[in-house]
């Protein structure tokens, strides 16, 4: 995947956030839905942004970062800030 789908991607993520959080403020899902679907696009949104990070890092340092490979979800998200 290359940057500009990375980032493609994250938009859509961000805007399906948006969706979600006025379809809880219309009424049209109620909160257990919109925390179980806001959780999951918020770990594809941090896998994106690692894996965008990376890539990044290998072109700084003259790698391939089309080798740079998506990590699994549950790598990502047990990094402390």
């Amino acid at each position: 995947m290359d940057q500009q789908r990375i980032l493609a991607r994250i938009t859509e993520m961000v805007d399906a956030e948006k969706t979600l959080r006025e379809s809880l403020a219309s009424g049209a899902i109620d909160e257990a839905t919109e925390r179980a679907r806001l959780g999951d696009l918020e770990r594809e949104l941090d896998q994106c942004w690692d894996l965008l990070r990376r890539r990044r890092a290998a072109v700084e340092f003259g790698a391939d970062p089309n080798a740079v490979r998506p990590r699994p979800v549950e790598q990502v998200e047990s990094y402390e800030s």
